[in-house]
């Protein structure tokens, strides 16, 4: 049994293997995202990154992700409160903002395909960047909320 580790301790206390626990796996960070430079509003779209496995939702190079993708951001509790194109579900922000993890989130469920049925990961939902064939700008899907001031 998971202790409630991420109650206990604040982000920047976690483990490394408690930091990584924390990720759901929803794939939500691996799609492709656009902010328009003008006025700095960050729009999600339902493409994801080459590397996202379609099939199971896990990324196919994670521990070289950085080194194959520069712009892939390897989050950490220094740099979380400079994400805000995170997703609102996603559990780092949530806890970053001081809110209570999801019932379908794994450490809460004790089930990693909670969020599969719960319809809450991107699994059936997007297209590989790979099969892309027109402009990016024609699969918007939302556009992702600023991060809350953390309590």
């Amino acid at each position: 049994m998971i202790s409630d580790f991420w109650r206990q301790k604040p982000l920047a206390q976690l483990s490394l293997q408690e930091w990584e626990q924390l990720c759901d796996r929803c794939g939500k960070c691996c799609t492709l995202k656009l902010e328009d430079e003008n006025t700095g509003v960050v729009y999600d779209t339902h493409v994801v990154c080459r590397y996202f496995d379609l099939a199971n939702g896990l990324c196919q190079c994670y521990q070289t992700r950085s080194s194959k993708v520069p712009e892939c951001v390897r989050l950490t509790p220094d740099n979380l409160g400079d994400t805000y194109f995170m997703p609102q579900s996603c559990a780092y922000r949530l806890l970053y903002e001081g809110k209570e993890l999801p019932p379908w989130h794994h450490l809460i469920s004790h089930d990693r395909q909670t969020i599969h049925r719960a319809h809450q990961s991107v699994l059936g939902k997007v297209i590989s960047e790979s099969d892309l064939n027109d402009a990016l700008e024609h699969h918007l899907t939302d556009v992702i909320q600023p991060l809350a001031d953390p309590q």
